[in-house]
């Protein structure tokens, strides 16, 4: 597609790295134009990268954890005088460890951002969308949103949080124009393991991680269709979500356990990036 005759806009969050930079990339190869967003600087970087090939790309630095900057955020897209035909909301971070011997504030800021900014910013999106009837929203959950998660309890709790909200909004908005899809990954090869204390587990050592241009290739696909959810790359993946969604918890729980329990009892949380 000419850069000249852009497929629409679409904002993308948590887009500097892993699986939003991923999904930011396969958005603009598909002809548009864009406001991504992260925390770190890297947001900088990133863009010009993006929109090497003529596209516009909004780099905006935010730390969505604080609701004044989801605003700024929301007022940068609308800014530009054109509508936001696509929503990607990836921003979250990971905490890994026991809870017991974690910190609060960690868990407490994966709460505002995984949970909290998704609904702030997804409000935002919905009642431009829903006033068009017309758009399309995709949230990144994943496949432990489906099982109980022993050492990244709140991590998992989230992202069961985010794939219930999707599912549920979904809903409601089907009679308005506006789809809605959950996009539910397995462990991906990203910085996410590293930056949420997780390295030091059988899943962040194991190497049948999927690429995670391969995950956002999946999820853009199933944007596009409309689908309801997507479990991208091995079929390890589908296996684990299936497993996860009808296995009782007292047993998915120690089965999750084996492959999240680090060797040592310490934990970290990761800047914004995939699931």
């Amino acid at each position: 597609m000419s850069p000249t005759a852009p497929a629409g806009l679409a904002l993308v969050t948590g887009a500097s790295s892993g699986i939003g930079r991923a999904l930011a990339r396969e958005l603009v190869d598909h002809g548009y134009d864009l406001v991504v967003s992260a925390e770190d600087q890297r947001i900088h970087e990133v863009a010009p990268e993006l929109g090497s090939g003529g596209r516009l790309v909004v780099p905006v630095q935010a730390d969505l954890t604080v609701p004044r900057e989801i605003e700024h955020l929301w007022d940068q897209a609308t800014g530009l005088d054109r509508p936001v035909d696509v929503a990607v909301l990836n921003a979250g971070v990971g905490v890994g460890g026991p809870f017991a011997s974690t910190e609060l504030a960690d868990h407490l800021r994966l709460v505002d951002l995984n949970v909290r900014s998704t609904v702030h910013l997804a409000k935002r999106v919905v009642d431009a969308m829903v006033a068009r009837r017309q758009g399309r929203i995709l949230l990144t959950s994943s496949i432990a949103a489906v099982m109980p998660g022993p050492f990244h309890a709140t991590y998992a709790a989230s992202k069961a949080f985010v794939h219930s909200f999707a599912e549920s909004i979904r809903h409601e908005l089907q009679d308005d124009g506006v789809t809605v899809t959950s996009l539910m990954p397995g462990p991906t090869d990203t910085e996410f393991f590293a930056r949420a204390g997780m390295l030091d587990t059988a899943l962040g050592r194991s190497r049948s991680k999927d690429d995670a241009a391969t995950v956002a290739r999946a999820g853009y696909a199933a944007l596009m269709a409309g689908k309801p959810h997507v479990v991208p790359g091995s079929w390890r993946n589908r296996m684990m979500a299936e497993l996860g969604t009808h296995l009782p918890d007292r047993l998915a729980a120690p089965a999750m356990a084996q492959q999240t329990k680090p060797r040592r009892s310490t934990g970290s949380q990761g800047p914004e990036g995939g699931a």
